[in-house]
Order: C-alpha cells, then sequence, then structure tokens
C-alpha cells in the first residue's frame, strides 16, 4: 500500500466514525510563541485541551505537518543513522474533545490496524501506565494475549504537555519486525531497533498543577499519534522508512546524480531527510535568514549542500530534488504546488551562496583540522568555529559534523561565549546607529 493510500485510508476510517477531518495546519502556528514549529499532532489543539478556545468539532483526525529540528525535540543528529527518525514527518492522529475515551481510542486503534490494515496480532505489542487497569482491561477484552500488555512507569507511559496542565496516561502500540522466534518481551522499550512504537493513544484525564497535584479533568479528552512514516514501514514490508515511497524517489534521483556507492548510503538518506524538510518550510513561507526558524532553514539548506558536495555535486542540486518532494505530495499538500517556483528560486539561491564560500570554509577548516592533529590536539577553540560560522557561514552543527570524521571536538562553551559577544555587539552598533 503506497503512502498517499495509506494516509486516506486512516483519515477515511475515522471519517466514518464520526471524525471531522481537519487539513494540516502550518509548520508555524502564529498563535504559539513558545515552539518555533510544529512538532506533534496536539500543538493546534492545545488551547482546546486548556480550555481556552472551543473545539472545532466533538472529534476530528487529521495528518499533521510535524518538524523536530530544535529545542527539546530534535531529531537532526539521528537523521541518515537511524532508520526512522526525521526532521520533517507526518503524524497521523485522531482527537477527542470530550465526546469519547479510552473504550472508543483503543477500540478504533485495533480495528484499524489489525482488521484494515491487517497487521499480524502476533507481532504487536501494547504498553500500558502501570496504573491504568482499566486500560489493561479494555485492551484484555479486544482480545490481547495478557503477555503482551506490558506496564510501565511516568517515563515510558505518562504524557503531559508541560510542568503544568492537561496530562495523563498512556497506552503505546508497538510493532516488532525481526524473527518471530527471537520475540521477547524485554524488547519493547529497548535500544533494539526491531522493536518500533507505532502508535500513542493519549488519555488526557488530570490537570496537574505547580505543585504538581492531580486533578481530574471535568472533560477528559483524547489525542493520539501515529507517524505516516513508521506505518508505510510496516505495511511496505521494509526495515527503514528510506525503503518506503516517502523517500525511495528522492533517493533514485540523488543516486542518478551520483556515482552510486552504497558506503555513501546515510549520506544519501541526510540529503533526502533535508529535501522533504526545505520543501515544506519553504512552502509555509518560511525563507533562509540568521535567527529563529529561518536560521533552522539555512542550517538545513547548507548541511544538504555539503552532503551533496561531499559525493561530487559540485553544482546546485537541491532544486531538482524538491522538485520531486512537490511532486510526489502534491495532491496531499497543494501549497507545495502553489510555491513551486517560488520553491525552486529561493533554494538556488541559497546553495550559491553557500557554496560560495563553502570551498574556502572547507580549505579554512582542513587547515586547523592537520594543525590540531600534528600539535595532539582534539579540541578545536570556539573562536575558531565561530569564525567558521561568522566568515563562512558555517552552522555550529556542520563544524562539529566534518570535524567529528577527524575525531575533533568543539569547544562549545567558548563557541557561546563568542557568539554572545557578537550578539551584544550588534545590539550597541544599532543602537548608536
Amino acid at each position: 500500500m503506497q503512502s498517499d493510500q495509506i494516509r486516506q485510508t486512516f483519515l477515511d476510517y475515522f471519517s466514518q466514525h464520526g471524525h471531522q477531518i481537519m487539513s494540516s495546519s502550518p509548520l508555524v502556528l502564529s498563535s504559539d510563541t513558545s515552539l518555533l514549529f510544529v512538532n506533534a499532532g496536539m500543538v493546534r489543539f492545545k488551547d482546546v485541551f486548556l480550555g481556552l478556545a472551543p473545539a472545532p468539532s466533538a472529534r476530528v483526525c487529521s495528518s499533521q505537518k510535524c518538524l523536530r529540528v530544535s529545542g527539546k525535540h530534535n531529531d537532526l543528529e539521528s537523521v541518515g543513522v537511524s532508520p526512522r527518525h526525521h526532521t520533517f514527518f507526518e503524524m497521523l492522529g485522531n482527537f477527542s474533545f470530550g465526546d469519547y475515551f479510552k473504550r472508543e481510542a483503543i477500540t478504533y486503534a485495533w480495528e484499524l490496524l489489525t482488521v484494515v490494515f491487517k497487521l499480524p496480532v502476533e507481532r504487536v505489542w501494547i504498553t500500558v501506565h502501570q496504573d491504568d487497569l482499566e486500560a489493561v482491561r479494555l485492551w484484555k477484552a479486544l482480545g490481547v494475549q495478557p503477555e503482551r500488555i506490558l506496564p510501565f512507569g511516568d517515563k515510558d507511559n505518562f504524557w503531559s504537555m508541560g510542568e503544568t496542565g492537561p496530562c495523563g496516561p498512556c497506552s503505546e502500540i508497538h510493532y516488532y519486525q525481526g524473527d518471530l522466534r527471537l520475540q521477547r518481551a524485554e524488547g519493547v522499550n529497548s535500544e533494539d531497533d526491531d522493536y518500533m512504537e507505532l502508535w500513542n493513544l493519549v488519555f488526557m484525564q488530570y490537570d496537574r498543577d505547580e505543585h504538581g497535584e492531580l486533578t481530574p479533568l471535568e472533560v477528559p479528552a483524547v489525542d493520539t499519534g501515529m507517524g505516516l512514516e513508521r506505518l508505510a514501514m510496516i505495511l511496505q514490508g521494509v526495515k527503514t522508512s528510506y525503503e518506503t515511497d516517502l523517500f525511495q524517489p528522492i533517493l533514485r534521483r540523488i543516486r542518478e546524480l551520483t556515482s552510486h556507492d552504497e558506503q555513501q548510503r546515510v549520506t544519501y538518506n541526510r540529503i533526502a531527510d533535508h529535501s522533504r524538510a526545505i520543501a515544506f518550510l519553504l512552502a509555509d513561507g518560511i525563507v533562509p535568514g540568521n535567527g529563529g526558524r529561518e536560521y533552522v532553514l539555512r542550517r538545513l539548506i547548507r548541511r544538504a549542500a555539503y552532503f551533496g558536495q561531499t559525493l561530487g555535486l559540485a553544482q546546485p542540486f537541491l532544486a531538482m530534488l524538491l522538485q520531486i518532494v512537490i511532486e510526489h505530495f502534491a495532491q496531499a499538500y497543494p501549497e507545495l504546488q502553489e510555491r513551486s517556483m517560488v520553491i525552486q528560486e529561493i533554494v538556488t539561491t541559497e546553495e550559491k551562496r553557500f557554496q560560495r564560500t563553502l570551498t574556502k570554509g572547507l580549505r579554512y577548516l582542513e587547515d586547523i583540522s592537520g594543525y590540531l592533529s600534528e600539535s595532539g590536539q582534539r579540541i578545536l577553540p570556539g573562536s575558531e568555529a565561530f569564525k567558521l560560522h561568522d566568515t563562512f557561514g558555517f552552522p555550529l552543527d556542520l563544524t562539529q559534523k566534518i570535524l567529528a570524521d577527524h575525531g575533533v571536538t568543539v569547544n562549545t562553551t567558548e563557541y557561546a561565549v563568542e557568539r554572545s559577544r557578537q550578539q551584544q555587539r550588534s545590539r550597541q552598533h544599532a543602537l548608536f546607529k
């Protein structure tokens, strides 16, 4: 089943069960200044959960554009290496605002996965909060074997919006992708990639105050989230999301542009991942810049451009990859096609700007790495890392990535001091200008 079909099947299922289908919000919400980007399906409903805004409907569902590349939820360094972590991803979710609760949420999830999508039950594991006996009883009532329902504590199975506010126990659905003969309960919530968290059902039933006290909510709610990329992996029978149709067209184009070398698989994956994030950020009106969201976009473009350079792509290439993203997702996200020309123009301009300094910056970095190696040092002074940022446009994480290949780290404390000084000088200059 292709990703477009998977997404639509999810939305159709919940629509048939009385849910209003809502199109994705932009990656940036003007009403929420606490986040750089939307990083989960529930973000747009925060005020509803907090009782500050009316619900659009008693029950809704959506496929939400999400970005995790900054702040607490930052998957950037896992990209390319991990089989299923990305900067941009889609989160499928169904929500109830004072309508149904645990019984219906659990029943819907089980029916959709095992009846509609036909996932084999012998590969499905359920986790519950250790005190949520009601959830245990509901899963058993659906025929889930008791030994496949695993209790965990607050760390794994209690979700909260923040230090205070709506919160509650959650029940997660995990899927085992390995050899059935080796399946074991201990693998769930472990580092073993054969066990994958697929869907999280959050039962928001408490309000936590500043003292940590929990008070039952008058109107409990349901908030669920399931990554489309992860579901596509399972339904398409592959072990990494890069093998799904969500990434394969981009990866094929990268291989066409370069001499195919499987040893560069992680680099291919990183470029493909960043291409998706770049396209969706540009489609939502973000442009490259030096601060905040704009700088995140610039970092992604420059990282992708650098990774391309390591593959021998000396000329701008990202526009070609972004066009593939646009064509693949245009039906679900028409804003991509509507801004197609602008997207390609902006990314090419930014890529050219970076390439003018990339060669000089790399040469400078190589000279420093050589000097450090000869002198037996393994830490780059923060002042040098800041010079690479300020003069050559190298984001700190890119400098760290390049140096890591030479066994060198960056003195990030010194870097932060240098950056703070520069920001102070800029403010003083603006004040007396």
